[in-house]
């Protein structure tokens, strides 16, 4: 099944997120006497028009890039409880007409979403399986996605709290470890995709076991599918 159109989207979870994002904005105006939506839109109306943007760009992002049989929440209601919040952490409120396939990106991040791991975007990996080869020294392997600063030679682990087009790093990439008995990380290789450090410890350990990676990238696993629609 091509996972691009296996669901189409679903107008309450537009909703759920319309309305997440405008208390959030109303929100953090009443906090703040300097920010006047109105004025910074042209007009509520104007206003309403991009959150409606930005909420329905957001589910039709997500049709295609999130694996919704592994969330344990009803997607509207936890777009409700989590979007607008999430949403401001990535783009200020006055600025909602700039929201794009990036921040669609940063904010499943942030509400760490499991998000289909097919190579088109870059996610931060952390993977440790077991070796199934009882005599080698090595008794798991680690791939785990990092990043070259650019100023500098610090090498720094590409997580799901970083920002994911960060401009004082290289693109991501992935380090496969060996981890010995006691815990100690040996460096084995460097790959440019994970599918392919993935190939690398399949090709050291036969029959080796990526359960994990095989599904979707996401830092926790769930497994009750949502109320979505399939097409």
């Amino acid at each position: 099944m091509n996972i691009e159109h296996r669901y189409a989207p679903d107008p309450a979870a537009v909703f759920a997120s319309a309305l997440s994002l405008w208390q959030e904005c109303q929100k953090q105006a009443n906090n703040d006497e300097n920010l006047n939506l109105s004025e910074s839109y042209n007009g509520l109306d104007e206003f309403m028009r991009e959150i409606m943007r930005v909420a329905t760009h957001f589910e039709t992002w997500a049709c295609q890039h999130i694996d919704f049989d592994e969330l344990t929440d009803v997607w509207p209601y936890f777009l409700e409880g989590k979007f607008g919040e999430k949403c401001l952490s990535a783009i200020f409120p006055t600025a909602l007409a700039a929201f794009d396939e990036s921040d669609c990106l940063r904010v499943a991040m942030q509400m760490r979403l499991p998000i289909i791991h097919d190579g088109k975007l870059p996610l931060p990996v952390d993977l440790t399986v077991p070796n199934p080869a009882a005599d080698s020294p090595f008794k798991q392997f680690r791939i785990q996605s990092v990043r070259n600063e650019i100023e500098g030679e610090n090498i720094s682990p590409y997580t799901w709290d970083d920002e994911p087009f960060d401009a004082n790093f290289d693109a991501p990439y992935f380090a496969l470890y060996g981890v010995g008995e006691d815990g100690l990380l040996e460096h084995i290789a460097d790959r440019k995709t994970c599918a392919e450090a993935v190939n690398l410890v399949r090709k050291i350990a036969p029959g080796v076991k990526f359960h994990e990676f095989d599904k979707s990238s996401s830092p926790s696993k769930q497994t009750t599918p949502p109320s979505h629609s399939v097409v």
